[in-house]
């Protein structure tokens, strides 16, 4: 057996077995059966001064391979999101060098992305609606210009200017109007972004989706879809069965989305817009790949697994995720080094990190499962451990 040495919360050390890689193929075809995209993170130069409230550094050509690499497994890409720690670390200016780099490697790769559109490059903590409307258009205009497709984001501005449902309506009324091509609309929950508490002007979710879906029926030619990451499938559910026709609902429930994506509901199914499927792009693929096939069951036994891992990823505090998906990025050989913008690595402890590498172990999601044991062991020793005490 191939030891994988693993810490606890208690600082004991045990041994799992390594199980061997996956092997999942690449697909030889478009995938059919679900619009899928992976929500990216951003790689920094390993030397740069990663430390918090410093401009973001990027390392180019780790974070566009990422892409490329997504892309080689069908999938597309949604970038300058949140998991691009948009609003934790990534500046305007380099979400805007961001945006125009990733859609031309896009097109480079024939490729589908889409990208976050929000009002974060305003410095001020409070600006009027009519500057929220403005700022929102420029970042769409922005993103427009370079050939990517939006995904109007969830706005701490709005948030705090907004009175009123009606103010809601307003924004994305006049937001809407202004787009030339369909945006997808992004409903972010507080487990992500505490400041977003009550959007769309109300605290339940049945209510705020009732404001939703009136914005999206008035502007159903602008919307291709919706995304939602409240963490409740219910509520996901409960939008999907009254969005109008051809308007498409993206998963972002990091909790739930094995079900919501087959649709063992019985209520219809979600396409994905997941941070999740970054950290474990193959399997989702090969379980994307299964229902292109008619196999439901393969799906679930290739997809299922992971779900445990990313809830581990996604736990509370939800908004810290993005050290998972860098972390997992790491241990598969995509970037140098475990370096996060804003010293975010830090983020979560070294037993989190620890059940994050047992479950992915478990669901095969380590593709190089040795260069992921390798990697894993360094950085226990390199914090003190001594893997001599495994079993104590």
């Amino acid at each position: 057996m191939t030891a994988l040495r693993l810490l606890a919360p208690d600082g004991s050390l045990s041994d799992a077995e390594l199980q061997d890689g996956a092997g999942y193929a690449r697909p030889t075809a478009p995938l059919r059966s679900r619009v899928a995209y992976a929500a990216a993170h951003v790689v920094p130069k390993a030397h740069a001064d990663n430390t918090p409230g410093q401009p973001a550094d990027i390392d180019w050509d780790a974070t566009l391979a990422f892409r490329r690499n997504v892309y080689s497994w069908g999938l597309g890409v949604a970038d300058a999101m949140d998991t691009a720690q948009r609003n934790m670390g990534l500046d305007p200016a380099a979400v805007r060098e961001l945006i125009a780099r990733s859609a031309e490697v896009a097109r480079e790769e024939g490729a589908s992305v889409v990208v976050g559109v929000n009002t974060d490059h305003i410095d001020e903590h409070r600006i009027s609606l009519d500057q929220v409307i403005d700022a929102y258009k420029e970042q769409l205009h922005f993103t427009e210009e370079q050939g990517a497709g939006p995904v109007l984001m969830a706005s701490r501005h709005v948030a705090r200017a907004a009175t009123d449902a009606d103010d809601y309506r307003r924004v994305y009324r006049e937001v809407l109007a202004s787009a030339s091509t369909p945006v997808v609309l992004h409903w972010l929950g507080p487990a992500f972004d505490p400041e977003l508490e009550g959007y769309f002007g109300a605290i339940d979710w049945q209510t705020a989706s009732a404001v939703l879906l009136d914005i999206i029926g008035e502007h159903s030619d602008k919307v291709a879809g919706v995304k939602m990451s409240l963490l409740n499938a219910e509520s996901e559910i409960s939008v999907r069965e009254r969005l109008p026709e051809g308007v498409r609902m993206f998963t972002g429930d990091d909790f739930n989305y094995v079900g919501l994506i087959l649709g063992a509901d019985g209520r219809g199914q979600s396409d994905a817009l997941l941070g999740a499927f970054a950290a474990i792009t193959p399997v989702a693929s090969a379980a994307i790949q299964a229902l292109d096939a008619d196999d439901p069951q393969r799906y679930l036994d290739i997809l299922g697994p992971t779900e445990e891992l990313s809830r581990q990823v996604f736990a509370a505090p939800t908004f810290y995720y993005k050290t998972g998906v860098a972390f997992l990025a790491w241990l598969n050989g995509h970037q140098p080094a475990f370096q996060m913008v804003g010293g975010l690595h830090s983020a979560r402890s070294l037993p989190h990190l620890s059940r994050i590498v047992e479950l992915a172990n478990a669901s095969l999601a380590l593709e190089d499962p040795e260069l992921a044991r390798e990697r894993w062991h360094g950085m226990l020793r390199l914090n003190g451990l001594d893997l001599g005490k495994a079993g104590a």
